[in-house]
């Protein structure tokens, strides 16, 4: 069944780790979603980092919606996106103030 949620969410409170926006279990204040994917949102400062270690046999996909940064090594720019997979962690560090989502799918 179809359904709809609209929640507000402070992008400051958990910087460098990222904050849980949406889920398949509506887990920590997140939004459920009828999919098998954790939704991270992130604003970093120039030379902040966030790390994310994805969980084992899934994938990642990063998209870059403001600013810019480096994906373990990889730049990426507002409006960028990257696909992982097999990969133990996930470094993004921000070049200037960066904003971006990483999914956590199966």
């Amino acid at each position: 069944m179809p359904g709809y949620e609209q929640k507000a969410f402070s992008l400051d409170k958990h910087r460098g780790t990222g904050t849980l926006v949406a889920s398949k279990d509506g887990r920590d204040g997140s939004i459920t979603v009828h999919q098998n994917v954790d939704v991270w949102a992130a604003r970093l400062s120039p030379e902040e980092q966030a790390v994310f270690r994805p969980k084992p046999n899934r994938r990642a996909w990063i998209q870059m919606a403001r600013g810019a940064g480096m994906l373990n090594g990889m730049l990426l720019r507002a409006g960028d996106g990257a696909a992982a997979s097999q990969e133990e962690i996930l470094e993004i560090k921000a070049i200037d103030d960066a904003e971006f989502l990483m999914f956590d799918l199966a």
